[in-house]
């Protein structure tokens, strides 16, 4: 039993199927990720327990503006370490513009942080396995489905500004959550061909799978909190 238990996990992460070089271009894009994830923990935390910096309209423009900054820096060798620069800048700003959400969410329940973000890594590396041990190239073509779907979803969050409708909100919401599920089988897929291609920008590709992870966990906090509100509020 002790050596299957020990055997399991290798198999799991073992990709045979994909090339050599593409599984090294993998272990830099999901290093990367994994630096843009404490990146991200640090300003959250920044926000939260320092006066030093808090989430505002300029912490939003000076993350979008890094975003901006990396897309125009040419991928080249000499510019690799100022682009990883900018992608921290950018993930660390991202955190801190987490800080309002995190404060709510701590005056309702705290422990709704460590289950969203729990939940968040399960269905991460689930979908991203998927996506990893498919060999066909099917969630490729979900690509055009995704997008048109979040340009309806950002079209109704237009509208509802002056609807206020609590059925839309719930929609945008919860599709969404499943949009960016979605968008993680798309992004892995498109990651893994672009590397077939030649394609070794691995500091760009993680923004799109950052994205992935911060939109699913801010939408479960979002709701996981909504849920112990409710249940607050009927005991009350």
């Amino acid at each position: 039993m002790a050596s299957t238990a020990g055997f399991l996990p290798q198999e799991v992460f073992k990709f045979d199927h994909l090339e050599t070089r593409v599984q090294k271009h993998l272990k830099k894009v999901y290093g990367t990720l994994s630096i843009s994830m404490f990146a991200a923990a640090a300003g959250a935390y920044v926000h939260l327990f320092t006066g030093l910096m808090s989430a505002g309209l300029l912490t939003a423009l000076g993350s979008i503006g890094l975003m901006i900054w990396l897309a125009a820096t040419s991928h080249t060798k000499e510019n690799e370490q100022k682009r990883l620069g900018i992608f921290i800048g950018f993930t660390f700003l991202s955190g801190v513009s987490l800080g309002p959400l995190l404060d709510m969410v701590i005056r309702i329940d705290p422990s709704i942080i460590t289950t969203a973000l729990l939940g968040t890594c399960l269905i991460f590396i689930s979908f991203s396995l998927a996506a990893l041990y498919n060999t066909n190239r099917t969630y490729l073509y979900l690509g055009g489905m995704l997008l048109s779907a979040l340009s309806w979803m950002c079209m109704l969050s237009l509208m509802n500004i002056f609807f206020q409708s609590k059925m839309i909100y719930d929609l945008n919401l919860y599709g969404g959550l499943v949009i960016f599920c979605g968008f993680v089988l798309y992004d892995t897929q498109l990651i893994i061909e672009k590397a077939r291609r030649g394609d070794d920008d691995y500091i760009w590709q993680s923004v799109d799978l950052f994205i992935d992870f911060i939109q699913i966990f801010r939408r479960l906090l979002i709701i996981l909190a909504s849920k112990e509100d409710s249940k607050k509020k009927r005991k009350d």
